[in-house]
């Protein structure tokens, strides 16, 4: 087997190993962004623990297939990148849909969120779904609301009864 063959077959194995740890996949059209707009993508996706790597679309097609990712043929054609969320599903479509948002050179195009196939419109509806700590935030604060009212009920039943006690 060839030098150039094995190295081919090295890189489908690491782009199918990341896309079956991954929660999340999208796929996004970067062509036309800066080497600085680039550079600032790719720190903000890092910072949130996203992996953002642009590979052969040929070796990103052959790992989707051995996955059954069969959906991902049609978005891997011309340059394209893809973001790899290992911990938050939401992270890699929220952080480039925000970034899109400012750089018109940068489309979403689809991708794999959980096994599903995800459209376009899918990934944009995905990307507006806050993070999990701001849900989670949200969650407990109206835990906390009537908790509190009990609190403060419970609190005036105690005064009003030590006050007739006294």
């Amino acid at each position: 087997m060839g030098k150039n063959r094995e190295l081919k077959e090295a890189k489908v194995l690491e782009i199918k190993g990341k896309m079956e740890k991954a929660k999340s996949i999208v796929i996004s059209k970067y062509q036309g962004l800066t080497v600085e707009e680039d550079t600032t993508l790719r720190r903000n996706l890092r910072e949130a623990g996203v992996e953002y790597k642009v590979y052969k679309n040929t070796l990103g097609t052959l790992a989707a297939k051995e996955l059954g990712y069969e959906g991902l043929n049609d978005l891997l054609e011309g340059p394209v990148s893809i973001a790899f969320g290992y911990e938050d599903p939401t992270a890699p479509a929220r952080i480039l849909n925000e970034f899109a948002e400012d750089h018109k050179k940068l489309e979403l195009k689809g991708g794999i969120v959980q096994g599903e196939f995800f459209d376009k419109d899918k990934i944009i509806q995905l990307a507006k779904i806050p993070p999990k700590e701001v849900l989670i935030a949200k969650l407990l604060g109206s835990f906390k609301a009537p908790l509190s009212k009990v609190v403060y009920l419970l609190n005036a039943i105690k005064e009003q009864k030590e006050s007739q006690e006294a």
